[in-house]
Parts: structure tokens; C-alpha cells; sequence
């Protein structure tokens, strides 16, 4: 990932701290806000799918691109929130994640 995602999520995280604090239920909002931004992405393939029937398609892939990048952006602030780094969880979560796949994880 390009170095400015990184620096957005810390950013992101001191402008939420300066607006809201950081006390635990700040803390829980900021988890909290994935659920939020996972149900957004939700509605767009809803709508990508056009299931409901008085809507019809209402978004397109890219709408439900761009909801699933807010997801993982949110989860970057949620866990700069927890006063940890981002890249080292994210780096460590793809070790995992290729470990489980093997070579099969190699293009």
C-alpha cells in the first residue's frame, strides 16, 4: 500500500482524537463505525443486484468498491485507535493469510 493511506489513517486518527477524545466509548464508537460502513457496502450490492423490486439497480461496482474501501480505510483508523500501527497489523495479517495459502499465495 502507498504511504499515504498510512498517513491518512494516522491523521484520521488525530483529527478524532482533537474532535471526539479518546476515551473507551470514543474507542467503541470507532469500532462500532465498521458495522456501519460494512452495512453501506451491503446496500450498494443490494442495489447492484437490484433486489429491490421498487428500486431496481440503484449503484455499480464501483459503488460497491468504493464502500468496501471505506470499510478497510475504518478499520485503519480503528486500530491506529487502539494505538497500534496499522501496517504492522495489515503486514502481519498477509503473512497469515499467505501462510494458510501456501504456494498457492505465489503469482
Amino acid at each position: 500500500m502507498d504511504e499515504s493511506i498510512w498517513e491518512a489513517a494516522r491523521a484520521s486518527r488525530s483529527w478524532l482524537d482533537a474532535a471526539n477524545g479518546t476515551g473507551q466509548t470514543e474507542l467503541t464508537c470507532r469500532i462500532l463505525k465498521l458495522t456501519e460502513e460494512a452495512g453501506e457496502a451491503s446496500a450498494a450490492w443490494i442495489g447492484l443486484l437490484g433486489q429491490n423490486p421498487r428500486k431496481s439497480v440503484t449503484h455499480t461496482r464501483e459503488d460497491v468498491a468504493a464502500e468496501l474501501a471505506d470499510v478497510a480505510f475504518t478499520a485503519l483508523v480503528a486500530i491506529e485507535s487502539l494505538g497500534l500501527d496499522a501496517r504492522t497489523s495489515m503486514d502481519a495479517c498477509a503473512a497469515k493469510v499467505r501462510s494458510r495459502l501456501g504456494n498457492q499465495a505465489r503469482p
